[in-house]
């Protein structure tokens, strides 16, 4: 199939970032991987197995062709409730709208069913759900290149954007080639990075990233908590600092406004909320995956780190009784109690 085809039909669809890659295995970042591992650097959200993260023959043994497609998730401001009279926390812009999993997954279908109609074939539609490592794949369909931050960072849109693609069994008339980074000595993320976690240029310490301190369930020490300012999901300023990030086009999915959480967490609000009222207002965007109590949890924390001290919140979180709470409940108790 021609490439020029598939391009002219996802525009129709609003997906203007599209690139194409071949199926060999990505045999380029393999001993970083195991170089991973052997320092005890994965994480619990990683797959073990080596070759599936790397040949895409191991999730689709007959595929013969990749389409990446980028969904930009950038807004500068949104003018939702006003926010500046109430506590709150942050999120990170890839959780302030609608979960991009089931955006990136309708958008691919879409594609697919209008490709199907020039000819038949299978596919498999994956998110960063799967073993692969996306970043890898995008970087050699042309979609951008590596930031020192380990970002994609691609020319219109920047760092913000989604990655998502399609393995199929199509053979494809040409591909695109890589694009050499243009961070030059640039080290800003390196320096801005709060957890330090950009240890050096285009390695980062995932253990020590704030957006996954907050996704994590291990227990947070105080240290760790610290760093996490008041971040209740993810963390953007290694993509905010960048300068390649300056006058980048805003996405054009409407998906990925804050309609429902003005991009903010209200920190009582989800102390005191019940578990449908989360799913209610939360369960929709990204950042909901990992349960209420891990937000609840990174709450605790923001309150702690703010020193915010409330009656109110004390009697609620004394009467919590959830395991993976407690611990940072009684931290917080014992902070407020010794004031």
């Amino acid at each position: 199939m021609k490439v020029e085809l598939i391009k002219n039909l996802a525009l129709e669809l609003g997906l203007d970032l599209i690139g194409f890659t071949d199926i060999t295995p990505l045999n380029r970042i393999k001993n970083k991987l195991k170089d991973r591992v052997d320092k005890k650097l994965n994480t619990e959200f990683e797959a073990s197995d080596l070759q599936k993260r790397i040949d895409p023959k191991k999730i689709m043994g007959e595929a013969n062709s990749i389409i990446v497609v980028g969904f930009p998730y950038f807004y500068a401001n949104f003018n939702g409730n006003d926010s500046k009279d109430r506590l709150f926390g942050k999120l990170s812009r890839s959780s302030w709208g609608m979960d991009y999993h089931l955006v990136i997954k309708k958008y691919l279908q879409k594609l697919v069913d209008e490709l199907s109609q020039y000819e038949k074939f299978d596919y498999s539609i994956i998110t960063d759900t799967s073993p692969l490592v996306d970043r890898e794949i995008a970087y050699k369909a042309g979609i951008g290149y590596y930031g020192k931050n380990t970002s994609i960072i691609n020319q219109t849109y920047g760092s913000f954007i989604f990655i998502g693609y399609i393995l199929t069994d199509l053979y494809l008339d040409k591909y695109n080639s890589p694009i050499e980074s243009q961070c030059g000595e640039c080290d800003i993320c390196m320096r801005s990075c709060p957890g330090k976690a950009i240890e050096e240029p285009y390695k980062l310490n995932p253990k020590k990233c704030i957006s996954y301190l907050t996704q994590t369930k291990k227990y947070l020490d105080e240290e760790e908590s610290k760093k996490m300012g008041i971040n209740i999901y993810g963390c953007d300023i290694c993509q905010m600092v960048c300068p390649k990030n300056k006058n980048i086009k805003e996405s054009t999915f409407d998906e990925f406004k804050p309609y429902k959480t003005n991009g903010v967490v209200y920190i009582k609000e989800i102390l005191i909320m019940s578990n449908e009222e989360f799913k209610n207002k939360y369960g929709d965007m990204a950042g909901s995956w990992r349960g209420k109590n891990v937000l609840v949890r990174n709450a605790i924390i923001a309150l702690e780190n703010i020193g915010y001290i409330d009656d109110e919140i004390v009697e609620y979180l004394m009467e919590n009784k959830s395991e993976l709470l407690k611990p940072y409940i009684a931290r917080y108790i014992t902070k407020f109690s010794s004031k």
